[in-house]
């Protein structure tokens, strides 16, 4: 080979060797920028594995679940003997928590399975924020929480909390009153307990379960009881619209036993503030009709206007412009005081009235508590209503329970302070001692004037328009009362409030029943449903049932003789 081919060739090889390590220079260069990726990326999961430890070890966010106060405890409200009226249970109350929530419908539509009646926009706006805590569904059967728990859907939580628990149901409802969801009272003697400073004690962390004492009521449940199941059975015997009733003890103003129906089950109040379910004893006013004049009769004698001896002429109705006034089974003839009492005699109770006048009459009803509010623990009381301005016709229908209403409790209350020995006692639900109820009492009409009203109401029940209301060995003496309701504007003849106000043993009474019935039909065909004919069988068997229960024994032999009353 020539000398330029060696040339050229060593040229060559030197091109060659210079392209090689040409090569060798870019390779080198990419392996930089994958070590350096693989660098970055390896500093990222680095990056991410600490974050992740770091979360991992972490303490889990508090979750701000409402104060124990929110579940705080009550004590038990238990009756004059001791049983259990209403006591706090433990209960599961459902929470969640938005934030763990993976995905909220799904987490509604399984809580449907166990919870249909879940309101599901309500519940998708409490899941969907970001709120660290919400309220699902509080007060859970354990079935129901069984059932939740066994769903697995993270984010949902238990919390437990008191609920109150009325083992009567509905017996004493009206009385025990309710508390809301948080253990709080609103109402009944719930209400009350709270108001003598439960509250205050609960707001300061102090209401422990083993701190408050039990709450003794007045009431017998025994009593209740029965008197309740007599008012549901009379609501269906006389197809009336509600009923209602109390046993109130005259010596020491205790309410032993009151209903009004229909009702509701505190258990499960869900129809508690229905208009018919109204606690018709203290919260509503009516016209109480004839018993009304159980108060005229007593203002006349005590009065010292009008004797029992005295006589009045109720041949004719009495006339006062367009208004008639007439008694529905007139005798059209002169009657005794006696006879205007048991012949409930619209126009000679009228007379006694006009004979004590106008503000006699009103300052009397004032005196026995019927034109105020009633004063006592209960908290659902109605106000009395009376005219704007009294005048000679108000007066006159007013002395015949018509142109004023009152409650019926309110009423009861009146009429044990006519037969107790004139001593009217504020009613309490709460147990009282005779002496306790002997500093609170007001004399409002003498001994005397009771003694004749006593003597007045025995009269009744043999030979008037009580007599349906006796009952062999218990002395019952009472007064009807029948009163048209105001429908449209107008007394209608046809529908009816009517009442029975008694007392027993009359001679020396221990109780006094008031019963009242609203809108009544007749038994059976061919009779009517005046209060002789519903509210005085119903009085019958309250007090038939009752008596041996109270401990009021019966006496067969010395009805007559206690009950000689001089008319001299």
């Amino acid at each position: 080979m020539s000398l330029l081919g060696r040339k050229r060739l060593s040229a060559g090889e030197e091109d060659g060797r210079i392209v090689l390590e040409g090569s060798r220079g870019r390779s080198g260069g990419s392996h930089g920028r994958v070590v350096m990726a693989m660098g970055v990326i390896f500093a990222i999961y680095a990056a991410i594995g600490v974050r992740l430890v770091h979360l991992g070890m972490a303490e889990e966010p508090s979750v701000n679940l409402p104060s124990n106060q929110a579940s705080a405890s009550r004590p038990d409200l238990v009756d004059r003997n001791g049983e259990v009226l209403a006591t706090d249970i433990k209960t599961a109350s459902l929470y969640a928590e938005p934030r763990r929530i993976v995905d909220v419908d799904e987490a509604i539509e399984k809580l449907l399975t166990v919870l249909p009646d879940l309101d599901y926009e309500q519940a998708y706006r409490r899941l969907d924020s970001d709120a660290g805590f919400v309220w699902l569904k509080r007060q859970l059967s354990p079935r129901q929480q069984a059932d939740i728990m066994a769903l697995g859907v993270p984010g949902l939580g238990f919390r437990t909390e008191k609920r109150r628990f009325y083992p009567g149901g509905p017996t004493a409802s009206h009385i025990l009153g309710l508390v809301n969801v948080d253990n709080k009272g609103i109402a009944g003697m719930e209400k009350y307990v709270d108001e003598q400073g439960l509250a205050d004690l609960q707001a300061l962390g102090l209401a422990a379960r083993d701190t408050l004492e039990p709450v003794q009521l007045s009431i017998d449940l025994r009593v209740q009881y029965l008197l309740r199941e007599e008012l549901v059975s009379a609501l269906d015997r006389y197809k009336a619209v509600a009923a209602g009733g109390v046993i109130l003890n005259a010596r020491t103003g205790e309410v032993v036993a009151m209903a009004s129906v229909p009702d509701f089950d505190p258990n499960n109040p869900h129809n508690a503030l229905d208009k018919d379910r109204l606690n018709r004893m203290s919260a509503g006013v009516f016209e109480m009709g004839s018993t009304f004049k159980v108060f005229t009769t007593a203002m006349a004698l005590d009065s010292g206007l009008v004797s029992i001896n005295d006589s009045f002429d109720a041949s004719r109705p009495l006339r006062f412009g367009r208004f008639t006034i007439n008694d529905f089974h007139g005798k059209r003839r002169v009657l005794s005081v006696p006879e205007v009492f048991i012949y409930s005699s619209n126009i000679g109770t009228a007379k006694m009235a006009d004979v004590v006048g106008i503000e006699g009459h009103r300052e009397f009803l004032k005196r026995i508590g019927l034109l105020d509010r009633m004063d006592t623990e209960l908290p659902e009381v109605a106000r009395p209503t009376e005219p704007a301005e009294w005048k000679k016709l108000n007066s006159v229908t007013i002395s015949y329970g018509h142109g004023m209403a009152t409650t019926p409790l309110q009423t009861a209350v009146a009429g044990a302070a006519m037969i107790n020995g004139g001593k009217l006692i504020p009613p309490t639900f709460l147990k009282r001692s005779e002496e306790e109820a002997m500093e609170v009492a007001t004399q409002v009409i003498s001994e005397r004037t009771s003694e004749q009203m006593r003597y007045l109401f025995r009269l009744n029940s043999e030979k008037g328009s009580g007599r349906r209301a006796d009952v062999e060995g218990y002395n019952v003496g009472g007064k009807t009362g029948t009163a048209e309701k105001v429908i449209n504007g107008r007394y209608s003849k046809d529908v009816r409030f009517n009442a029975f106000i008694a007392g027993f043993p009359i001679n020396d009474p221990d109780y006094l029943v008031l019963v009242i019935i609203d809108e009544p039909k007749p038994e059976r065909e061919g009779i009517g449903a005046t209060a002789g004919l519903n509210a005085a069988p119903m009085v019958h068997n309250i007090i038939r049932r009752a008596a041996p229960l109270l401990g009021v024994k019966p006496d067969f032999g010395h009805e007559a003789e206690a009950l000689l009353v001089s008319t001299q």
